[in-house]
């Protein structure tokens, strides 16, 4: 008998376990760019600030351009051995890296191979943040029953906001009771060393998760495969444009809101860091709080409402949002909020809309190559972006890509209830 969402319970220990894998992993990128304001003249030559924060941020787009290797790889493992597997290997690379940068020696102790050690570690993290955004997704998509797939899905964006929340509160309390000599000296390695922690613990989370009946079911179909990238673009060559073209409004609304704009908030516009992290934090309490109401809301009424509502309003109000990114508290919250609140369309479904556009056998590659190569074009440069073009260019650039993701979601089938296939 077909289980209906009157009868059904929610598995939340296994949500919270599969999810809290994704939280480190985040937990580990969101503080790099938090806290990047502070280290960056440690890592990097001192003597010109604003060279050393370019480099930071390009040590930030190289290690996107490692997250569709470790999708590709990652993703092909898990379609092979299985979502678990995968998932426990990514946690590992994640944390191990985020220790690495912890510890790190400054460019005055170690000249240039400072910021070498530093490319290192990002690669790890880079390829393990690749595969577990891909592997994480089918394994929240393909536990859930059909008409229930977008309230699963809603806990790997819950599980992020909750990540970046921990790294922007972190920021706000050091900032705080840290004057920025003694930032910028040792406060900065504490949010990453608290990441090895919290790594642990992510694993201890995941050792019981049990793998999904779905992989199982098509294992044999994934080992007999043969180039199964190309194989994505010969067979499945629409699910692929529809996915780079819905990943490009998400990764620079991701990167934009969660990223791009504190070091450009406080360094262009002259706000005051502890505002910044205070209103990034209450946009984030806003972004992780309407989750599962809106993954609740596309099971009811489907995908496809949602996402072009979305997409619409940030072509129309990202530009004026734009604006209001200067000294003050309250305009600030404005723009986290809005922004955050309006992502929420999409973040709340986006694991299952991924994995409704590829088959099992190719779902783990599929998602992990295609994802992670928009999101390395787009989201790792926009940190950079922003700061090398101003954000007026760069909040167009923004809308724009709000119109082409718009366009594209016209052509989606709409999945509400749809089985996996």
């Amino acid at each position: 008998m077909a289980v209906t969402s009157e009868t059904h319970r929610l598995p939340v220990r296994t949500l919270v376990a599969s999810s809290a894998g994704n939280a480190v992993e985040w937990y580990d990128w969101g503080i790099y760019t938090a806290f990047s304001i502070y280290f960056a003249t440690q890592i990097f030559p001192a003597g010109n600030e604003t060279a050393a924060l370019l480099s930071t941020f390009a040590t930030f787009a190289l290690a996107f351009f490692f997250r569709p290797l470790g999708g590709y790889l990652l993703g092909r493992f898990a379609d092979l051995k299985g979502r678990r597997t995968a998932m426990l290997l990514t946690i590992v690379l994640m944390s191990g890296g985020s220790v690495a940068i912890g510890l790190l020696p400054t460019f005055e102790q170690v000249g240039w191979l400072s910021p070498v050690l530093l490319v290192l570690a990002r690669i790890a993290q880079g390829m393990a943040l690749g595969g577990e955004v891909s592997n994480a997704s089918a394994y929240l998509a393909e536990i859930a029953p059909a008409d229930h797939r977008g309230r699963y899905s809603s806990f790997f964006y819950i599980s992020t906001g909750a990540a970046v929340l921990i790294a922007s509160l972190l920021g706000f309390f050091l900032s705080r009771n840290l004057d920025k000599a003694a930032m910028a000296s040792y406060g900065w390695r504490v949010p990453f060393l608290i990441g090895g922690v919290l790594g642990l613990i992510g694993l201890w989370l995941r050792r019981e998760l049990k793998e999904t009946e779905q992989f199982e079911d098509n294992k044999a179909k994934a080992q007999s495969l043969r180039n199964p990238l190309v194989m994505t673009l010969k067979e499945h060559p629409k699910a692929v444009g529809q996915l780079i073209g819905i990943t490009l409004l998400s990764t620079l609304s991701f990167y934009t809101f969660f990223s791009a704009l504190t070091p450009f908030a406080v360094k262009t516009k002259g706000a005051n860091d502890i505002d910044v992290f205070l209103a990034l934090s209450i946009g984030t309490v806003v972004f992780i709080a309407l989750q599962y109401p809106m993954g609740w809301m596309a099971d009811r009424y489907g995908r496809k409402p949602q996402m072009l509502g979305w997409s619409a309003a940030m072509a129309l109000l990202v530009v004026p949002l734009s604006t209001l990114v200067k000294p003050g508290l309250a305009n600030l919250v404005i723009v986290f909020c809005v922004g955050l609140g309006l992502y929420t369309a999409l973040t709340s479904i986006a694991p299952a809309i991924m994995s409704e556009l590829f088959p099992t056998e190719l779902r783990g590659l599929g998602i992990g190559a295609w994802y992670n190569l928009t999101v390395a074009l787009f989201g790792g440069t926009a940190p950079l972006v922003i700061q090398a073009v101003g954000g007026t260019v760069f909040f167009w650039y923004v809308a724009v890509a709000a119109v082409i993701t718009f366009l594209v979601v016209l052509t989606l089938p709409e999945t509400k209830g749809v089985q996996l296939s």
